[in-house]
């Protein structure tokens, strides 16, 4: 369920970067009246962002813990600890990218409207920060569905060693 939270917190944050960035075509300067609403859609899109993509990280890095500890005290199959590494091996580089992303994307968005950078990067940085986001939220839907079915595996390998445990006895 915390996975299934995040992931709609993350979907909100994909939907605030593009928001943002559909709100900043058409200003042509810091003056436009338009321009305090896209800094403050930036500025919440990074927040979701941030909040989403740290809190799934510490999220997957906290299941992980759990499924090692779990195989390792309860004698499974250390291939169930090999498939949570790899998932949050997978994970962990591209959330990290959108996250980078996100935030060069506004910093440059500062440098623009301070005169200090060109325009078409930060517009190109948000095209690239969209996307990466997009794809970051297709990672980690895929990834939260595997992990919950791993740690659905691993309970119900802990169910069979006591069982045959109690059998034993």
């Amino acid at each position: 369920m915390m996975g299934r939270s995040l992931l709609i917190v993350g979907a909100l944050g994909t939907i605030a970067v593009a928001v943002a960035g559909g709100l900043g075509y058409g200003l042509s300067s810091p003056a436009d009246a338009g321009m305090p609403t896209h800094i403050i859609a930036a500025l919440v899109a990074i927040l979701l962002v941030m909040f989403a993509h740290s809190w799934i990280l510490l999220y997957l890095f906290g299941t992980g813990r759990m499924i090692r500890d779990t195989v390792r005290e309860g004698g499974l199959d250390a291939a169930l600890l090999a498939e949570s590494r790899r998932l949050r091996r997978v994970c962990y580089a591209c959330l990290v990218a959108a996250a980078a992303l996100v935030m060069a994307t506004f910093l440059v968005g500062g440098a623009v409207a301070g005169k200090g950078m060109t325009p078409w990067v930060h517009h190109l940085l948000a095209w690239v920060a969209v996307a990466v986001q997009g794809l970051a939220l297709w990672i980690e839907w895929r990834t939260l569905a595997a992990n919950e079915r791993l740690m659905g595996n691993v309970d119900q390998g802990l169910v069979a060693a006591s069982q045959r445990v109690s059998a034993a006895l």
